[in-house]
């Protein structure tokens, strides 16, 4: 392991250990940005735990495997579930990990006003980037290590401070209840490492072809933020260039 991995409140010379590999959660791994960090953090020396809304279906998550082996474990997870939610739980039994990535997320169409989205959508949106989320870390925070991370894939398009682009209404006020949520849960976590990222503009099928960011450009920013940011207790919102942004 490299220096990369200091930000741990935990020795160095545990780190350095081979025997202590370290253990990341990745809830919405089956492609784009989620897929990226699976694969950054293999290439860091991790044991991943990677989940897909439906079991086999993501073919760069089973390219994955072929590849690591046991370092990868594949879990089927609908995060807009809950009971999906508490069955991830029982399977994962006692295994402790060091990072818990909330990356699941939807967008709603673009140039769509808010008085024009359905019923269905806005409430789909909202159960897939937020009440989803918070859910997963409720359930999960247990099986975090105390030195661990927990941390949720936000956007600034969630930052009440900043001026709002055209666009993205609905996905934006997902992000900003994320947010909110996120800092009401930091009230009652104690010493918590807890991190709303901002992965920028990335080119996915999310981010579109336009992005000018790489997924793996981002996905090598984020797991250096959260290594540089742990063992800092609190919650803060910070890009994946390790720039602090606004709330």
């Amino acid at each position: 392991m490299d220096d990369s991995y200091k930000g741990f409140a935990v020795s160095r010379s545990i780190l350095m250990n081979e025997a202590s590999q370290l253990t990341i959660l990745v809830a919405g791994a089956s492609r784009g940005l989620g897929l990226g960090l699976v694969a950054e953090y293999l290439s860091r020396g991790w044991r991943v735990i990677a989940t897909e809304r439906h079991a086999g279906a993501s073919a760069g998550l089973a390219d994955l495997v072929s590849k690591a082996g046991a370092a990868l474990r594949v879990e089927a997870l609908d995060i807009a579930d809950s009971a999906s939610i508490s069955d991830l739980k029982a399977r994962l039994g006692g295994l402790e990990i060091d990072v818990l990535y909330v990356n699941a997320g939807v967008s709603d169409a673009p140039n769509q006003k808010v008085g024009e989205i359905s019923d269905a959508e806005f409430a789909h949106v909202f159960g897939v980037n937020v009440l989803g989320p918070m859910r997963l870390i409720e359930t999960l925070s247990p099986i975090v290590t105390s030195h661990g991370v927990i941390a949720v894939m936000s956007s600034a398009l969630g930052s009440l401070t900043l001026d709002p682009p055209a666009g993205y209404e609905v996905y934006a006020a997902s992000k900003a209840a994320l947010n909110r949520l996120m800092r009401a849960y930091a009230l009652r976590a104690g010493d918590r490492t807890l991190l709303a990222l901002m992965p920028g503009w990335v080119r996915t099928d999310m981010g579109g072809e336009d992005a000018p960011i790489d997924i793996s450009t981002s996905a090598k920013g984020l797991a250096d933020v959260v290594a540089s940011r742990s063992g800092r207790p609190g919650l803060t919102f910070v890009d994946y260039q390790n720039a602090d942004l606004p709330w």
